[in-house]
């Protein structure tokens, strides 16, 4: 796999010397089971899959490189170019600019940009409305363009059945960037509509069988349809599409149920289906489907607490931690320093959206048994920051450097 020029301060000798470990073991990535690494009175369980995947460390190459690139100039981002706040302030202080929050609000106005500036796209890509205004200023949108090259393989898909004839149905959080950018793209070949999650897919289908008077849809998923949308005419053929940081198993279960619905209300079988339900499976994204059967896989174990790393506007992060607590006790945490002491931590409260501190959080067992992973846009430097937190409160030091050396040993 191609490797990217990243700043150095994102990379952790610690974590590549076990990641490195493990892929030289199991080249073909079937092996999802843990690393458990004995640390003295302590156990850290770390996922097989976590942290920077193929679109974000291309994401953050390209965006320093058009700071290197470019000296003297103004150089904006359109939104956060990734879901993680070290990253944006490593940007900020190399002097970008953000045109918009992670909602879209403008925070500079188009009309302050000039042909001369420097804009670059997030990860997530950008809709075409926005490239169309870039391009009416004379801004290449093109240049430094750090979209996912899993998102685009989203759009391409969505271009080609909704040129099939097929309505595009998007599995995503309406108001997230990648969702309105592949909205925008889908729309542009197609009619296109977003469900949420599998109650909104269940409401999606009422319509289809016409249980519900097509006339409540268009208050029911107000602003998440596509211009012109016929509720009788456009639910007759469709594709399911996601959002790539959703839950895999969701998309598919929402593809799933949706198929059941068109072979049951038209009545068709598994040679005819594919005339109203298109086939999107490749649209899942590997890195996605990779961290989520790690932690599956992980959750195996058993632990007495885990700790999620990552941003907390990291859609891909966020389930993640829905994945874990099913099983352990969770805390969502973005940085060493949540680790406040051996008995209080700060985290986010994902349910409701604000963060917390928890007392007496590590039990009083020893060994202590702590399962960690992190989202896609986490620096493997952060979760080796937050081991040395947790030994450092452990006083697990020392033997953290001979699980260090013992590692580098084998590399």
């Amino acid at each position: 796999m191609k490797t990217f020029d990243v700043p150095v301060h994102y990379r952790s000798p610690l974590v590549t010397a076990i990641k490195n470990k493990r892929r030289a073991a199991d080249k073909l990535k079937k092996d999802f089971s843990p690393t458990v690494l004995p640390i003295g009175n302590l156990e850290i369980i770390l996922a097989r899959h976590f942290g920077f995947c193929y679109g974000v460390e291309n994401a953050i190459e390209i965006a320093f490189r058009a700071v290197t690139e470019n000296p003297g100039k103004r150089i904006f981002l359109l939104s956060e170019m990734i879901h993680n706040p070290q990253v944006n302030a490593d940007l900020v202080a190399e002097g970008v600019q953000f045109i918009m929050d992670t909602y879209g609000n403008h925070l500079i106005s188009w009309d302050e940009l000039q042909e001369e500036d420097i804009v670059i796209i997030p990860a997530f890509g950008t809709t075409l409305e926005i490239e169309r205004i870039l391009q009416e200023k004379r801004i290449e949108p093109t240049r430094y363009n750090t979209t996912c090259p899993f998102v685009e393989k989203v759009w391409n898909r969505s271009e080609k059945i909704g040129k099939d004839g097929y309505t595009i149905i998007v599995h995503g959080k309406p108001k997230h960037e990648e969702t309105r950018a592949t909205f925008s793209h889908s729309e542009a070949h197609t009619h296109t509509v977003i469900v949420k999650d599998m109650k909104e897919a269940e409401r999606l289908a009422r319509y289809i069988t016409g249980q519900e008077p097509a006339a409540h849809f268009y208050d029911e998923f107000k602003g998440q349809y596509s211009q012109g949308f016929v509720v009788e005419q456009d639910l007759q053929r469709i594709g399911v599409v996601n959002q790539t940081t959703m839950l895999a198993s969701d998309t598919q279960g929402i593809a799933d149920y949706l198929k059941q619905v068109m072979i049951s209300h038209f009545d068709l079988d598994e040679q005819t289906v594919k005339d109203r339900f298109a086939d999107t499976r490749d649209t899942l994204c590997y890195a996605t489907n990779d961290n989520q059967s790690a932690v599956s896989a992980m959750l195996s174990e058993q632990a007495d607490i885990a700790l999620v790393i990552g941003g907390y506007n990291s859609s891909n992060t966020s389930h993640l931690v829905e994945l874990c607590e099913q099983s352990v006790p969770t805390y969502f945490i973005n940085h060493e320093d949540c680790l406040v002491s051996a008995t209080m931590i700060r985290s986010f409260d994902l349910h409701h959206h604000r963060e917390q501190e928890t007392e007496n959080y590590l039990p009083g067992r020893r060994p202590l048994r702590i399962m960690i992973t992190s989202g896609a846009s986490c620096p493997d430097a952060l979760v080796e920051r937050v081991i040395r937190r947790l030994c450092e409160l452990m006083d697990a030091g020392q033997a953290l450097a001979e699980t260090e050396q013992a590692f580098a040993a084998n590399a």
